[in-house]
């Protein structure tokens, strides 16, 4: 079974601040998009009514699967001297880009602000198109409500394709765990304290074999390192009671689990590692939480690494109903 190299954003933040590069506890290599600090040969290109600044904060690209075509770009920034997130709806962000063998920056593009955890850790949400793979470097044009624009540069790889199952992709037919395979036990099957039963009613399979369009989650609340599956989660679930009937919704705990003393915990492989399971593996995953909608046709319409905001939920809802 291929191991997937499950990417959290707390150590991905960590790397920012760091200059080598780090691995889990469980074993996993940990990449980032974002340097260990603004690049200064990029930070000293000019951006119209801007300052440059390095060393004020770091920017985290945060999306860790940018290839060519389409992408969903999120980012956020870092204090250096705290290391904490320093995203809020008063701090302004755009974005934008330099191609591989050029020099001239692409025109910004607007961050949408949402809040990871509320009140506590803030990213930005953009859609940008990639023309080709290679060397990129991102311009982030920072503005503090009443301060003015800084601008910051790091370098970061653009792929030629994916690696985790994407937007236009047929849905990988796997069982998943649902309460018949448990007696009706969601304990054995979610480390969610708060678990909605209507999510482990359908597996994956079913779902396809019945035209069902779904959204499917890969969240694991009592071990995600991020501390992101929760909240994610916690957003899913919220949108589930105003969606249609007939979308179904299914999480899936991403690592190898067994139920003992009354509660999940993981298998770990002979160094310690915590496991994907085939299902993770299998959708290509590179870092958890992963929300996926796919329509009644078993093609995936919808993936959103990390956080979800609730616009994106409410708009890939109303799409996969529609299908």
């Amino acid at each position: 079974m291929r191991r997937s190299a499950f990417v959290t954003l707390v150590f991905a933040v960590a790397f920012v601040a760091s200059a080598c590069k780090p691995t889990d506890p469980g074993g996993f290599v940990v990449v980032t998009q974002g340097p260990a600090s603004p690049d200064p040969s990029i930070t000293g290109v000019a951006i119209p009514g801007s300052s440059t600044a390095v060393g004020s904060v770091f920017p985290v690209i945060i999306s860790s699967q940018l290839a060519v075509g389409d992408n969903r770009f999120v980012f956020s920034f870092l204090n250096p001297k705290t290391q904490q997130p320093v995203g809020s709806p008063d701090l302004a962000a755009s974005v934008s880009f330099i191609a591989p063998g050029t020099t001239e920056p692409t025109a910004a593009v607007p961050g949408t602000f949402v809040w990871a955890i509320q009140g506590l850790r803030g990213e930005y949400i953009t859609h940008v198109t990639f023309a080709s793979a290679g060397d990129w470097k991102a311009i982030f044009i920072i503005q503090p409500k009443g301060g003015s624009q800084q601008a910051l540069g790091v370098p970061f790889q653009v792929l030629l394709k994916p690696t985790v199952i994407s937007i236009g992709d047929r849905a990988p037919a796997l069982k998943t765990p649902t309460l018949a395979d448990v007696g009706g036990d969601v304990r054995q099957i979610s480390t969610d304290q708060h678990p909605d039963p209507a999510f482990y009613q359908v597996s994956v399979d079913q779902a396809l074999a019945r035209h069902t369009p779904f959204i499917l989650v890969f969240a694991t609340p009592a071990f995600c390192k991020s501390a992101q599956c929760g909240p994610t989660l916690d957003i899913v679930k919220a949108a589930r009671a105003s969606a249609p009937a007939s979308v179904a919704f299914i999480n899936v705990e991403p690592y190898v689990l067994k139920y003992a003393d009354g509660q999940l915990q993981p298998v770990l492989d002979a160094q310690g590692n915590l496991t994907p399971t085939n299902v993770s593996n299998a959708w290509g995953l590179p870092t958890e939480p992963w929300v996926f909608a796919v329509d009644r046709n078993g093609i995936v319409q919808g993936s959103f690494e990390g956080v979800i905001s609730q616009q994106e939920l409410t708009d890939i809802i109303a799409k996969i109903a529609a299908s």
